[in-house]
Formats: C-alpha cells, structure tokens, sequence
C-alpha cells in the first residue's frame, strides 16, 4: 500500500490515496499504521477519496481505530496532499468530511501548497449537540470536577467535542494524569477532546492538548478552534489569536458577520513509501 507520511504542526497521520488504493479496514489499518515501534508512527490515518458532495472526500481514523468527524491539521494537509500530488489545480477547494463540508485556500510558494486556510464553519455550542451534560447554555466557565480537583470548563464543538480549561503553566502541566479523566468523564457521553490553556495576551495563547482516542498530540486544528471561542465567550482575547501549539503555530480568526471560524497554518509532507499490510 503506498502511502504519505505528513504532519500539520506535528499532528502527523499517514494519507492513502483511495483514487489508487484500496482498504479493507480501515479501523484495523489505523491501529497498525499509527504504532511507532511497528508501524509508520502517527497519530492516526486519513484516507483521501472521491466525493459526490464536494472535490474530495477525507476520512479520519485515531490511534485507536475510532473514526473521528473531522480534523483541523488534517484537512489542511489533505488540500496538500491533492495539490501536490496533481490531483487538482485549484488553489480553492472543498472537502467532504464528518462534519460536512469545508471550503479551503491554499497559499502555495514554488509549486507547491505551503500554507492553508480553512472554513471551520459555525461554533456549536448547544450542549446536546457537543454533546455534553450541562447544567447551562451555552456552557461557559462551568464547573467540573475532575481528579482532585474542580475545574472550570467551556466547551465548544468544531466539528469535534472539546472541552477548554485555563492553566497557570501549560508547558508543565500534568497532562497526563487529567487528559485521560477528562476524556473519560460521565459528563460526556462520546468522550471529549480537552484543551489546557494558558492566557499570554488579548492576541496570544498558549495550549496543549488531550485527544480522544490518540492521547496527547502535538496540534489540535479543531481544538485550536474552540481555545479560540472559548477565549472569546470568556471575554479574554480578541476575535484573532495566535495560538502556540506543542508543533507550530496556528492562526485563528472569528468572524461575527458570519459566525464562522477560520483556521491558518502550515501543512508538511514528511515522506512517500510502501507499507506491507
């Protein structure tokens, strides 16, 4: 099976072209692929296929095995991945995912795709949608107690559920003891994506996150998203934040005209190979 290692901030999947490849299962393939001691090493497989909707489909498999709705860094490396590799020439696209349909600007620099925009749509923010147990609507700066500890929450969806917590100090932040009690908490029904933010300014933030399904990775572009929100609803940062990312950099804008959030950052091809299956 020929594939394409590639990374958006250091949220690194595996791509198959599904115009050329075929899976069997995906879901099994994930798992595999994603180990970094016997597999290619990733946190998980997007597969890239034909749509009837939109110019391309994409499909998003964690660590694992669970499918997820959609994924921020992902797509962008998608809008790469079919630029580069020819299979379009437009440097305006859509593509097709769990969460519907999202429009993409590709900047290119030499040929090829160096950084992407993307339409992430509408914030949800209803509870039931998350989905979340609440005891308000929105939910913002909810407590929650997790651990040892009771936190504040305010969860947004972007496609995928997330809950955003604000810390003193992210980089030493035990992530590893809360991330799995959030993922895991009663008060979310299909699980949950937790952020841990640390404010620097009205225009800066600073985040780590926890995936559902992947543990902690280096970037979240739909988490990145609803930090963003997040901070809006709280009043404590601008409508456009620059967001520091385990892996890079990330550019988040809200426009309130629309109410739609926009996401901009790089997307990078690692390397090409053939994996046994």
């Amino acid at each position: 099976m020929k594939f394409t290692k590639m990374h958006g901030c250091g949220n690194d999947y595996v791509y198959v072209n599904l115009f050329e490849e075929t899976i069997a299962d995906p879901s099994k393939l994930s798992i595999a692929v994603s180990d970094r001691h016997f597999g290619i090493g990733s946190d998980g497989l997007i597969t890239i296929g034909p749509s009837e909707v939109a110019d391309f489909r994409m499909r998003i498999y964690n660590a694992d095995g669970s499918e997820a709705e959609m994924c921020g860094n992902g797509i962008r490396c998608v809008a790469k991945y079919v630029y580069d590799h020819k299979l379009t020439d437009k440097t305006e696209i859509s593509v097709e995912s769990g969460a519907g349909i999202k429009y993409l600007t590709l900047y290119t620099e030499n040929g090829k795709v160096a950084k992407v925009r993307v339409d992430m749509g509408e914030p949800i923010l209803n509870p039931k949608s998350i989905p979340v147990v609440a005891n308000c609507n929105p939910v913002v700066n909810e407590p929650i107690r997790v651990g040892d500890k009771e936190w504040r929450m305010t969860c947004v969806s972007v496609g995928n559920p997330h809950a955003v917590v604000f810390v003193e100090d992210v980089e030493n932040f035990p992530i590893e003891t809360y991330g799995p009690l959030f993922e895991k908490h009663e008060r979310f029904p299909k699980r949950i994506n937790t952020e841990f933010v640390q404010l620097i300014s009205r225009t800066e933030a600073a985040m780590r996150v926890w995936e559902r399904g992947s543990a902690e990775t280096w970037a979240c572009g739909t988490g990145t998203c609803a930090t963003v929100m997040a901070c809006i609803l709280n009043g404590v940062t601008d409508d456009e934040v620059l967001v520091h990312l385990r892996g890079g950099d990330l550019t988040i804008a809200y426009d309130r005209t629309n109410n739609h959030i926009y996401m901009t950052g790089p997307a990078t091809e690692v390397f090409s190979g053939v994996y046994e299956a």
